[in-house]
């Protein structure tokens, strides 16, 4: 059977599940788990907003190549991200998930999702993060890995309050 997306509908299902797990473990602050979802030429990309935006050309909130990417992880699992000590609660909505082949065995994702982050080292509210995430996967011999995962904010081109974890 195949989906509207042209994917057979175990490969839809089995992107779903990766956005879901991948979803999951970052709201758990599971890092090391998170970054074995990470192909080795990954991108990590904020841009500034929802739009037609380059990196090479625009500003980004967060542009990480994988080792700046490698980096960050490190930094959040030290607990010495003091912005993240202890680390906020988050629960984040997934939906509208839409998948396409772009070549063998790579996938273009794009789904919308709501985030909820409770600040509990600092003030105590509750952060909104709304937009739309775009991944590009390919299978590799130990599933889907993410070698892209562009993060559009809804509100990513006003001021923002600390992005001390992923998105």
């Amino acid at each position: 059977m195949m989906t509207a997306n042209l994917l057979p509908a175990d490969v839809y299902r089995e992107i779903e599940e990766f956005v879901y797990r991948e979803a999951r473990l970052a709201d758990e602050s599971r890092y090391g788990e998170w970054e074995e979802l990470v192909d080795d030429d990954m991108m990590y990309w904020v841009p500034r907003g929802e739009g037609d935006f380059d990196m090479e050309k625009h500003v980004s909130v967060i542009a990480d190549n994988r080792n700046r990417l490698r980096r960050r992880i490190k930094q959040l699992q030290t607990g010495a991200r003091y912005a993240q000590v202890p680390v906020s609660p988050m629960r984040r909505l997934v939906s509208n998930i839409e998948a396409k082949p772009i070549a063998d065995d790579e996938f273009n994702v794009q789904c919308n999702f709501v985030l909820y982050e409770l600040r509990i080292q600092s003030t105590n509210n509750i952060e909104i993060w709304p937009g739309r995430i775009e991944y590009k996967l390919r299978r590799s011999e130990g599933g889907l890995k993410m070698f892209l995962k562009k993060v559009m904010l809804v509100n990513g081109d006003m001021p923002l309050p600390s992005l001390a974890f992923l998105l």
